[in-house]
């Protein structure tokens, strides 16, 4: 096998070199596109061959050469430009000799430049009529054996480039992913929040219980994090007077790649002062609804056979009320060690039988809940082991404001209500140190300067996170984080 593609590849840099030498320039350096296929199909894909004579509508596209066929002294290809593409007629008699030497030494995977007039084939099919040829760029390697609907799923995500040649619609995907964005960032804006940037590199890692990647600054000669979240920055100017403010970022955490977990993965963190997570709920649903209305034209979407609406209100649930009904157990069992190792091992959730109850707790809610949880669901009233960031509730100190929405069974937006007492806040942090000191890698270290902003006073804040990723898996149908990230994290490409 790479004896022929090494075979091909010198064809091909022969081809490259006698087209040099007659004065044709392979890697051309700029061409003035006029159409786009998209666009010309759009227009006058019900035109009749008759029309079109009459007409005589002229274009100019550019593409990559998908197909081609030789008939003598003319040519049939088709020219892919993005995930449209468009058949052109190349006739020898119609051109100059130097384009007639450029269609002797094509390939696929070339990209050309042309000028013509559409007109209709025998078979009907909308074509250009070529005039003008121009050389764009000489492909050395050859696309895959069978590239049309290429499915090799290592070769798609590690060659991008080549899967989004091989599968057009793999296109749409990532122009959604790029709209459902854009929706995010109107929606916001839109009601008046502030869109920021924050540091990517922390002196602490905070926000989030993950462990961190650490990098080291030779000026400074200090570790660095790179940030498993954005929050406690985010906190930090809503504290120096931002009411309402946004990111969209990249965030990394050191752990497991799994079908909803990339090691580094886009975040949307929002802060709204003078709210609590009651008031995040309902902005999430108007969110949600309105991104799948404006991106998909539906609030109701299909993911992986079953069909979910997105149209609020939204059912919520609270934390230790869905484990119980799910289970069919009691709510005071779980305040009973033995009694949850018991019902663990006979549901055959896997547990650290020497951790934490909280820990045991959420392991049976993890396992058994978060599967269940196909409709959008708020979970609510966290406890607050679990929840070191979030704001006691006032009515069961041992429970926060926090939600967690679930969709699909996975986790869509974590938000609460914040902690803005800078001496409860000061507890909760020596509480996860302890934790860390324990052998707890993902807990919280102290971040004396968070503590000290707080300490100038935050206003009642709510605060909430949304995966970017995992929401255009949502939108697009896609079963794994990999098939919407465009470069997704892979061990490192054996070479023979």
């Amino acid at each position: 096998m790479m004896d022929e593609l090494h075979e091909q590849r010198q064809q091909r840099i022969k081809k490259l070199e006698h087209l040099r030498r007659a004065g044709v320039q392979p890697y051309g350096v700029r061409f003035e596109v006029k159409d786009r296929a998209g666009h010309l199909v759009k227009l006058h894909a019900e035109k009749s061959k008759e029309l079109l004579e009459q007409e005589r509508i002229s274009c100019t596209i550019a593409g990559r050469i998908v197909a081609l066929r030789r008939f003598g002294k003319a040519s049939f290809a088709v020219l892919q430009d993005g995930a449209d593409r468009l058949q052109i007629y190349l006739k020898k008699d119609l051109l100059t000799e130097q384009a007639s030497l450029i269609i002797d030494h094509l390939d696929l995977g070339d990209w050309i430049g042309v000028s013509g007039v559409l007109f209709r084939t025998k078979t009907n099919e909308l074509t250009v009529e070529v005039h003008q040829l121009t050389f764009l760029s000489k492909a050395l390697r050859p696309l895959p054996e069978k590239w049309h609907g290429l499915t090799d799923v290592e070769t798609r995500y590690r060659q991008r480039y080549v899967d989004l040649i091989a599968n057009p619609h793999i296109h749409q995907i990532f122009v959604t992913r790029s709209r459902v964005i854009a929706a995010i960032r109107s929606f916001l804006v839109e009601r008046g929040f502030l869109e920021v940037e924050t540091p990517m590199m922390h002196p602490i890692p905070g926000g989030a219980t993950a462990k961190p990647f650490v990098t080291h600054h030779n000026a400074l000669d200090i570790d660095l994090y790179l940030r498993i979240a954005p929050e406690l920055y985010l906190k930090r100017l809503i504290v120096g007077g931002f009411p309402r403010v946004f990111e969209i970022n990249r965030n990394f955490r050191n752990e497991g790649i799994s079908t909803i977990h990339n090691p580094e993965f886009t975040m949307l963190e929002f802060y709204v002062a003078y709210a609590d997570y009651h008031d995040l709920i309902a902005l999430t649903e108007e969110m949600l609804s309105f991104i799948a209305r404006d991106v998909l034209g539906t609030s109701i979407i299909n993911y992986q056979g079953t069909s979910i609406d997105l149209t609020p209100p939204w059912r919520r649930w609270s934390y230790h009320q869905a484990i119980c009904e799910v289970n069919g157990i009691d709510p005071s069992v779980l305040k009973n060690r033995e009694e949850v190792l018991t019902i663990a091992k006979r549901l055959n959730v896997p547990v650290d039988p020497k951790a934490p109850l909280f820990k045991i707790v959420n392991d049976l809610f993890e396992e058994t809940v978060e599967p269940n949880l196909q409709q959008p669901t708020f979970i609510t009233d966290y406890p607050i082991e679990i929840s070191p960031l979030a704001r006691r509730k006032d009515t069961d100190p041992s429970l926060t404001d926090r939600f967690e929405l679930y969709i699909a069974g996975r986790e869509i937006a974590n938000a609460f209500s914040e902690l803005n007492d800078p001496l409860d806040q000061r507890e909760r942090f020596e509480q996860q140190a302890a934790q860390r000191n324990a052998g707890d890698e993902e807990a919280h270290l102290i971040d004396e300067d968070f503590l000290r902003a707080l300490e100038f006073g935050m206003p009642p804040t709510a605060g909430e996170g949304i995966g970017i990723d995992r929401l255009v898996m949502l939108f697009t149908n896609q079963p794994s984080i990999r098939d919407v990230v465009l470069f997704p994290q892979l061990r490192p490409e054996k070479h023979p």
